[in-house]
């Protein structure tokens, strides 16, 4: 067998290399953390410290929110990123060409 047979697939035109594959109907990650992050549950507020009906993701942010009143520059970060969005940084360049040998002529004839 030479290394070209080695990375060719071993299934025909219109068969599944991987014939199992995900179920169907099965939720991928991000649609089961959603769910359990809309569970609403009777907690106590950080901030204010009384007791309500609030969904995980509540809590978290208004914990994320203690915790940068309290000086983590990293939670102030990352509020103020999913609030307003992260910031765009631009670079502005300027390309100037300047001769790489200041002090040799130019010239256009080939000695």
């Amino acid at each position: 067998m030479n290394r070209e047979d080695n990375l060719k697939p071993n299934w025909e035109k219109g068969e599944s290399g991987n014939p199992n594959g995900r179920p169907k109907g099965s939720k991928n990650r991000s649609t089961i953390a959603r769910r359990w992050l809309e569970v609403n549950q009777n907690l106590k507020n950080p901030i204010t410290g009384i007791s309500e009906t609030m969904s995980q993701e509540d809590l978290m942010t208004l914990a994320l929110i203690k915790k940068a009143r309290e000086g983590d520059v990293n939670a102030y970060k990352a509020l103020m990123d999913s609030g307003y969005g992260a910031p765009v940084q631009q670079v502005e360049q300027t390309n100037i060409e300047i001769p790489l040998f200041p002090d040799v002529q130019e010239n256009d004839s080939d000695q």
